[in-house]
């Protein structure tokens, strides 16, 4: 969407009298190549996209590229996604929030998967306490300028070993205060929050914690989590270094 779109997007969000017209020619556009009214969006997703307070998500992405490994878990679950690529979408998501009735905007990685619609829908894992306590333990290592939160969950055995994921709320707010000057840029310029979510389903863990080197273990648990880390672009610098030297070692 170019700039008649921006300029929309922008008057939806100062003029609510305009805003209740421009809601019929809102044009949304799927990583498909698919455009939706706002209307057609919503009843193309109401069944699958309604979470267990009733509202219909709007999942949407920033950087279809970057994102990709997320898109495609979603379209697997037959959900609809939406590109939201410019400056002005960050504002215009919390915005429509608080004026269009029942709706939530979720960024398509910004949680796992099967918690983008939240349904309370639970799946139970295979590890027993003992397992998901040492995983815990062994994806606890620090990673520079990231504030990494460790939990392991019950995912279909085919979901990835681990996924890297940046809370909605607190990946909105530095967006915004990236845009801003003094102490916006301040904020902007604090550690990320990132939830790395182990996948106790997949069968790679069974043969990790059997491992008898514990070095190895470290290593591969190291691996996996920087790969989870990669796909967010959140490896760089010297982890990025280190990744690829330790990839290298283990392969030999």
């Amino acid at each position: 969407m170019g700039e008649p779109g921006i300029i929309l997007k922008y008057g939806m969000m100062t003029d609510d009298k305009f805003l209740e017209k421009a809601n019929k020619f809102l044009i949304l556009q799927n990583t498909e190549g698919k455009f939706f009214t706002f209307e057609e969006y919503k009843l193309a997703t109401e069944v699958l996209q309604k979470n267990k307070d009733g509202k219909q998500v709007i999942l949407y992405t920033t950087d279809p590229v970057q994102q990709d490994a997320f898109i495609q878990q979603a379209l697997a679950k037959n959900y609809v996604v939406v590109k939201l690529e410019t400056i002005i979408d960050n504002g215009f998501v919390s915005q429509m929030e608080m004026k269009w009735e029942n709706v939530q905007f979720v960024r398509v990685d910004s949680d796992i998967v099967d918690n983008l619609v939240d349904k309370q829908e639970v799946i139970e894992s295979v590890l027993n306490k003992d397992e998901e306590t040492k995983l815990k333990e062994l994806f606890g290592m620090k990673v520079p300028d990231l504030n990494v939160t460790v939990d392991v969950k019950g995912l279909s055995a085919e979901a990835p070993p681990v996924i890297a994921t940046r809370p909605e709320f607190m990946r909105r707010m530095k967006d915004m205060a990236s845009m801003q000057g003094g102490m916006g840029a301040f904020y902007a310029s604090m550690p990320d929050e990132v939830t790395l979510t182990v996948n106790g389903n997949h069968p790679v863990y069974k043969n990790i914690l059997a491992e008898p080197e514990k070095e190895k273990q470290e290593k591969i648990v190291h691996n996996l989590a920087d790969l989870a880390l990669l796909s967010q672009g959140l490896l760089k610098g010297n982890t990025l270094t280190n990744f690829i030297n330790r990839s290298v070692e283990l392969m030999g």
